[in-house]
């Protein structure tokens, strides 16, 4: 990128209305994993059948009144955080190496909130999308092709890889620098929803990913159902329900400390 473009790009991710919407997101994210987590709660404890994953929780927001105004907000403010990552990745500074592996890291994200937008989007223009469904469409369209279930099983590895990235950083506080932690207890209880929240996402994220790689080396697309169906077969474990329960705490968790981020995220 040559300098002009650079400062450019640099002036786009530092503009105050861009990162006003980028904060949006961050809360809107946060909004998401609340109802996500509450869903999965009702789920295990027999008093719901939604789905427990983003396409429920949009569900969820098109059936409430002024569903249609948060879903807007929702599409805005995750396409925003997403441009506002992708810009960022440009611009960050740092030694060589580990500034290549943070702009991955932000255009991987990027890509996730374009497609929680594009996802958002469909429900805001009144149609609906099934998460479950479209992860094992496209599982058994690389069943199908040749490479395929290598493509799937490497696929899921990587999954597992993201899930154990949440739960370290999680574990080790990581995600401290990316906020401002206020002091005294409140400080400590933003380190707290942080900390179960990440722990709770990543063992969430790596139970899709076990999923993901029994549907490759079983060649049954059906196996993988992303988060909805990841969180459901924790249910028919022994001491499932409770597991799921705690698991959708830790997402309330993550969702709640995504609306202190969005307050409070170094921009």
């Amino acid at each position: 990128m040559n300098a002009s473009a650079t400062h450019m790009a640099r002036d786009a991710s530092n503009s105050s209305t861009l990162q006003l919407l980028a904060r949006l997101g961050f809360a809107v994210n946060g909004l998401l994993h609340i109802l996500i987590g509450a869903i999965a709660i009702t789920v295990a404890i027999g008093a719901g059948s939604g789905s427990a994953d983003q396409s429920g929780a949009l569900g969820q927001l098109a059936s409430s009144p002024g569903g249609v105004f948060l879903l807007w907000t929702v599409v805005i403010g995750m396409f925003a955080l997403g441009l506002w990552l992708l810009i960022s990745a440009f611009v960050m500074q740092g030694e060589p190496k580990r500034k290549w592996l943070r702009r991955l890291a932000n255009i991987a994200k990027a890509i996730v909130y374009f497609a929680l937008g594009a996802t958002a989007l469909t429900f805001a223009q009144g149609g609906s999308s099934s998460s479950a469904g479209s992860t094992q469409s496209a599982s058994a369209s690389l069943l199908s092709s040749p490479g395929g279930t290598i493509v799937l099983f490497l696929a899921g590895l990587a999954v597992l890889g993201v899930a154990g990235y949440f739960i370290f950083k999680g574990a080790a506080q990581k995600f401290r620098s990316d906020l401002a932690v206020p002091s005294g207890p409140a400080g400590r209880a933003v380190i707290a929803l942080g900390v179960v929240g990440y722990v709770a996402k990543g063992v969430a994220l790596a139970v899709v990913a076990i999923l993901v790689g029994v549907a490759a080396l079983t060649q049954d697309a059906s196996k993988s159902t992303g988060l909805d169906g990841a969180l459901k077969s924790l249910a028919a474990l022994p001491f499932g329900t409770i597991a799921l329960v705690l698991i959708g705490i830790g997402l309330i968790a993550y969702g709640v400390y995504c609306f202190v981020r969005a307050r409070r995220a170094r921009l």
